[in-house]
């Protein structure tokens, strides 16, 4: 992605298509005059942060302006608000294209703020991840680190080993005149201190790691459609089973695994009207179980049709859904639904068999690029660290020591990204949509 920070870009920034407000962003030193080709309002260009009333191509519009360094991306930005009418976005964007903007890039507006300094890489990375977030979790998780989780500890660790490197190259200038800016004892505590602190962030992106993380499951269903037995069944669990419907009045979790795949079984409550407040806890307490899980297991009795809940669950992308079909001892099965039975075990093994596949086959994390780009950078930090706590500790020669310290700051560098290629900018913002 040629790095052009002197054009102005445009792009849409909401998706496209026919909705309530489209909103058209622009950003670059020419934004101000831009904006005015085809922008009227009767009262002056607000500072940042204000909204400003006005026509776009004669239709009712409204323009946020931001201006730099005190913006997004550093430089003077603007965002106008129209209806998301396509054929009016698409003559408002032609109109900008044809007074000199350009077309923003996939990730450019991120980028340029990372190249203004306003994000660091693993924080351009968490903006990708939020955009992409499917659940709570992976949000949280995005929002920790552009919040400066990793990056925060690493700028600091970062400091302390350049002035580290400062004194030890100092005593290389000064080397005939047996001048020591640092003693054994202190640059032995230094480097110790230094290869805690990565050996934390690694452990840090570790138990972030959504790979990591058990495959959540959620059997799902009214009451009594032997969803409770279904799950003692799966996971030798003991939830109580009863004739009568609405025996489960909270959700309950097992952890099982499956041919060395962690999954977590989520048992929730049947849907039905709650009629007291216990029972209409649990089942927000169950809908907010459901939201979360990486699967659904709708499950029927055998025989019966799916509710129009249940068939708006099947239809989802998000999380996917599969047809259980329960009691299949009692009733024959609906066509195209998976036959299972918790008294005869009619089903379960292939029930395991899909569990196991689904898991396997989930989709990567939003942070996956950037977990594994940082814990590279972090082994080999670590690497070149214990090279240089091993120097000092031969009292080697301290040029030898300057050289690892060097080498630790590269990886420390490229991770945050105050030390960067084309090709790696490349590869973290051409993974962004249009206009972000």
């Amino acid at each position: 992605m040629p790095m052009l920070v002197q054009d102005t870009i445009v792009a849409l920034a909401t998706p496209p298509g026919p909705g309530g407000r489209a909103i058209i962003r622009l950003s670059g030193p020419d934004t101000v005059r831009l904006v005015q080709t085809i922008f009227q309002s009767e009262a002056p260009l607000p500072p940042r942060g204000q909204f400003l009333e006005g026509t776009c191509l004669r239709l009712p519009a409204t323009l946020l302006y931001f201006a730099g360094p005190r913006s997004y991306t550093g430089q003077d930005v603007a965002e106008l608000h129209l209806p998301s009418c396509p054929p009016l976005v698409e003559q408002v964007i032609a109109a900008l294209l044809q007074a000199g903007c350009r077309t923003a890039q996939p990730g450019e507006f991120t980028q340029r703020a990372f190249l203004a300094g306003k994000l660091d890489l693993t924080g351009a990375e968490a903006v990708h991840a939020i955009i992409d977030a499917q659940g709570t979790t992976e949000l949280r998780q995005a929002l920790s680190q552009l919040a400066g989780g990793i990056a925060q500890p690493l700028s600091l660790l970062r400091e302390e080993l350049l002035n580290l490197l400062a004194d030890v190259e100092a005593g290389l200038d000064f080397a005939d005149e047996d001048i020591q800016f640092v003693q054994q004892e202190e640059l032995l505590l230094r480097l110790s201190r230094a290869l805690a602190q990565v050996t934390l962030v690694g452990k840090q992106l570790e138990s972030r790691s959504l790979t990591k993380t058990a495959y959540r499951v959620a059997l799902v269903g009214r009451p009594n459609a032997g969803k409770s037995s279904l799950f003692n069944a799966l996971a030798g669990a003991r939830a109580l089973v009863s004739e009568v419907p609405g025996t489960t009045r909270d959700y309950l979790v097992a952890r099982i695994d499956l041919d060395r795949i962690q999954l977590e079984l989520l048992d929730t409550p049947g849907w039905q009207t709650a009629t007291d407040s216990i029972e209409a806890q649990a089942q927000t307490l169950g809908r907010a179980a459901q939201a979360e899980a990486d699967l659904l297991l709708v499950c029927v009795e055998a025989g019966t049709a799916p509710t129009a809940e249940e068939a708006a669950l099947l239809e989802q992308e998000h999380p996917p859904a599969e047809r259980i079909a329960t009691k299949s001892d009692l009733q024959t099965p609906q066509t195209g639904w998976l036959a299972t039975s918790a008294v005869s075990g009619v089903g379960l093994n292939e029930l395991r068999r899909l569990l196991t596949a689904r898991a396997r086959n989930r989709p990567p994390s939003p942070l996956a690029p950037s977990a594994s780009r940082c814990q590279s950078h972090i082994q080999l930090c670590l690497e070149h660290l214990r090279r240089a706590h091993g120097i000092a500790l031969e009292q080697d020669p301290p040029e030898i020591l300057a050289l690892e310290l060097r080498e630790a700051l590269q990886q420390l560098g490229e991770l945050v990204g105050a030390v960067y290629t084309d090709d790696l900018l490349d590869r973290i913002f051409s993974r962004f949509c249009i206009g972000k």
